[in-house]
């Protein structure tokens, strides 16, 4: 079943419910939310595993079996009554309250109660967790709304497109600026590194595992017979949805829980990634609540967590842009100079993240690219001197709207050896207006055409090398080798290296102009700032 309008409709009016009713911060409604899908979804998964495990001869013990201890004596319906059937926190039983009995069961009795059930999971991803929709009208009309969108009898596929739908709400409100990154772009970057079946995807910020959906939607994809693949809307544009039909038993197994891994610095972020990984199937992914930059693990410590010893096969990510992090808790591993800069010591964390031979792609501000601070160019050495950095593509400026007008590209690299050539992509659209919302299809779309340039890529090192330097260059892509890059304090930003010709300087697009200049205004801003630190510590 395919996510219906109704349903978006439903989303919408449950947004509009909770702005209405005094509820403005939109990470907080996500994350109620994706507490009330849970609440709903348990019932029948429950369900699932008795019938499964009467057909296996298990024996298996429902969570709604026995009685709990009432916390608050006002939920009591009776004189007296100090207990309550467990049978009582099942969706069905309590979803038709209203009014101010409604607030207090959930807020008192229901959310405990799952809060220990999520405790016995993977991850528990209620720890902590409170209700905060605690108007009674508000709560009752919410409450109503989520019964209606009869999620039970949805696939995991449209589970996990509704919950996008709720987090697009978020991205719309302009709120979680590094966290939610424009879900067409991932899929130009996952189709690059092309993560396969076997292989681990690793995600250190991670969000609301927007990478992490979408390498597992492409292996699931790369796996699926024609019977199995179908045409779907996703943002207003058609994609293509694996069902996975040519995977074992036993890959599907590794595809669910030994593939993907996580962290991120944020509570409410390792909630909305658990249920929207747990929404699309992968109940069993454990995302971490860990700020890698201030935290090591321990071989011993790795092992209990179920994380692999020799690294990652895959990194995948979007780190905060233009974060700071106390130099005292920086941890030796993601040193680079005295840098402070999150962008450049998550470089490095992912650098050491990999197993050799390992591939990232990596969303990075511009200034990452060609900034001339000590740590800027130490970084872009170790990449170029001990790693093959791949690919780098250039994303419009605005990519990133409403809540960021960074100019960004994408890091593609290797773990081990040294670069050679490197493959500078250049896009001016992305298949979405660029204006303030970004969020309007439009036909001209140059992802596509650049993913096909990167699988392409030694034939067309072949063609441009064989090309005539005086001849006009058109193609949106180029190389630069690593002797060109040394020479140019090993600046990786593709503009750099772009040959230039008449029709270029004629008509380059005042927004990327604009997009360059910002980026340079906010490199200088961090040397500056940078420099101040230095003076009050020598002071």
């Amino acid at each position: 079943m395919p996510l219906t309008p109704d349903m978006r409709r439903a989303i919408d009016q449950i947004r509009d419910y909770l702005f209405g009713g005094g509820y403005p911060d939109p990470v907080s409604n996500a994350e109620q939310l994706s507490f009330l899908f849970f609440f709903y979804l348990v019932e029948g998964i429950d369900a699932e595993n008795q019938a499964r495990a009467k057909v296996l001869k298990q024996r298996y013990d429902s969570l709604f079996t026995g009685t709990r201890t009432l916390r608050n004596l006002q939920n009591a319906t009776a004189p007296g009554q100090t207990t309550v059937p467990c049978a009582r926190f099942r969706w069905s039983a309590w979803a038709d309250m209203s009014g101010e009995a409604l607030v207090r069961w959930v807020r008192d009795e229901v959310f405990p109660f799952y809060a220990d059930v999520a405790g016995e999971s993977a991850v528990n991803f209620m720890h902590g967790a409170r209700l905060v929709i605690d108007e009674p009208t508000v709560l009752t009309q919410v409450v109503t709304l989520v019964d209606g969108l009869r999620l039970d009898r949805a696939d995991a596929d449209t589970k996990g497109d509704l919950f996008e739908h709720v987090l697009k709400q978020i991205k719309q409100a302009g709120e979680l600026g590094q966290f939610r990154t424009p879900r067409h772009v991932i899929r130009a970057i996952v189709e690059i590194i092309d993560p396969q079946i076997g292989e681990t995807i690793y995600d250190p910020a991670a969000g609301t595992a927007g990478f992490l959906v979408a390498a597992y939607n492409h292996i699931r994809l790369a796996n699926s017979s024609p019977g199995g693949t179908q045409t779907v809307e996703v943002d207003g544009k058609p994609a293509q949805r694996g069902l996975g039909d040519r995977l074992s038993a036993a890959q599907t197994s590794v595809l669910q829980s030994k593939t993907f891994f996580g962290n991120d610095v944020d509570p409410k972020m390792v909630r909305l990634a658990t249920m929207n990984l747990t929404l699309r199937g992968l109940p069993n992914v454990r995302i971490l609540l860990r700020n890698v930059l201030t935290t090591t693990l321990d071989a011993e410590r790795k092992a209990a967590l179920g994380l692999p010893e020799g690294g990652h096969h895959v990194v995948l990510a979007n780190p905060p842009f233009s974060g700071r992090v106390d130099r005292d808790r920086i941890v030796d591993d993601v040193k680079v100079g005295t840098t402070t800069a999150t962008e450049l010591l998550f470089i490095k964390y992912m650098m050491d993240s990999l197993r050799p031979g390992g591939r990232c792609g990596v969303i990075v501000p511009e200034g990452v690219l060609f900034g001339s601070t000590g740590a800027h160019k130490e970084l872009r050495r170790q990449l170029i001197e001990n790693h093959r950095v791949e690919a780098v593509l250039s994303l419009p400026g605005g990519v990133f709207q409403p809540y960021s007008g960074v100019k960004t590209s994408v890091l593609f690299f290797r773990k081990g050896g040294s670069t050679g050539n490197v493959l500078f992509l250049h896009a001016d659209n992305d298949g979405y207006k660029l204006d303030a919302n970004h969020d309007t299809p439009i036909e001209q779309d140059d992802l596509p055409g650049l993913v096909t340039a990167y699988r392409d890529r030694e034939a067309n090192l072949a063609a441009w090398q064989a090309r005539d330097p005086q001849a006009e260059w058109t193609a949106p892509w180029w190389f630069a080798d690593a002797a060109t890059l040394r020479a140019n304090d090993f600046n990786l930003s593709a503009g750099r290296y772009r040959p230039m010709s008449q029709a270029q300087v004629a008509h380059q697009d005042p927004r990327e102009l604009l997009a360059e200049l910002a980026a340079i205004e906010a490199e200088i801003a961090q040397e500056v700032e940078a420099l101040r630190v230095a003076l009050g510590e020598a002071a």
